[in-house]
């Protein structure tokens, strides 16, 4: 997955470089490629250059008068994703270099997010919506048994429902023992926590319940499943932050 993400990065840098011009060509842009990927097999330069087409992020053709290749064009999710480029899901080695250099994930949550991003450039968007609700409640677990342990060692009662099974009583426990410790936080702290606790978990779990109780056909939209990527990364940061002032607590 790597070794293509990072195709796909270079193949989009090049049509973003490229776009300014205001046309686009085929053989242009994959003999940049080449000579940016050299001893890259060119199979995979292929691969990752027809699925941008696949996925709906190109088009063949320049207008109508030139309707075939070699032209062809940035589609509407296409020039989305550019517009944030260095962290936007549909350039997942920008999004996960954007993302570590600012927290820290667990493996589980890692594993989920990264198959998350997979699905979501190749428009599976339900699934790509399931990987990343998983990603987030991973956190959230990890969290909650930190909480216990630190409680543990400090012999003090747990907040009702913190050992429940359930993610959303989970969830409330924590928020229900933050709220009742923030006073305590480094003003920083208790402005990010009071700002985007809530909102994080409940945008990202929404999505993820759209999809695993299904009303109908297509239960969630890309744009959604986009917004939950792109906030993922302020939820993975207040995480760490809350984790370290879990650990800190005496």
């Amino acid at each position: 997955m790597l070794k293509n993400n990072n195709i796909r990065e270079t193949i989009l840098t090049i049509i973003k470089e490229q776009s300014s011009k205001n046309t686009l060509q085929a053989g242009t842009i994959l003999d940049e490629a080449g000579r940016r990927l050299k001893g890259v097999d060119e199979e995979s330069i292929l691969t990752q250059w027809y699925d941008l087409f696949r996925s709906g992020y190109l088009s063949w053709g320049y207008n109508l008068c030139n309707p075939n290749p070699p032209w062809c064009h940035l589609t509407e999710r296409g020039q989305s994703s550019l517009e944030r480029f260095s962290r936007d899901p549909g350039n997942p080695a920008g999004y996960l270099r954007h993302l570590y250099s600012t927290a820290g994930l667990n493996s589980i949550a890692k594993s989920y997010l990264e198959e998350g991003l997979e699905c979501y450039v190749s428009s599976f968007y339900k699934s790509a919506a399931v990987m990343i609700g998983a990603a987030s409640e991973s956190l959230v677990l990890d969290l909650r048994e930190l909480v216990i342990t630190k409680l543990d060692s400090l012999s003090l009662a747990y907040p009702k429902d913190l050992k429940d099974w359930r993610i959303k009583k989970i969830i409330d426990a924590l928020k229900s023992y933050f709220d009742a410790e923030k006073k305590s936080f480094e003003t920083q702290l208790r402005e990010e926590y009071e700002a985007y606790w809530t909102a994080f978990t409940q945008q990202i779990r929404a999505t993820r319940n759209e999809v695993g109780h299904p009303t109908s056909v297509e239960p969630i939209t890309g744009d959604a499943v986009h917004a939950s990527f792109l906030i993922f990364p302020e939820l993975a940061k207040l995480e760490n932050k809350l984790r370290k002032w879990v650990e800190d607590k005496s």
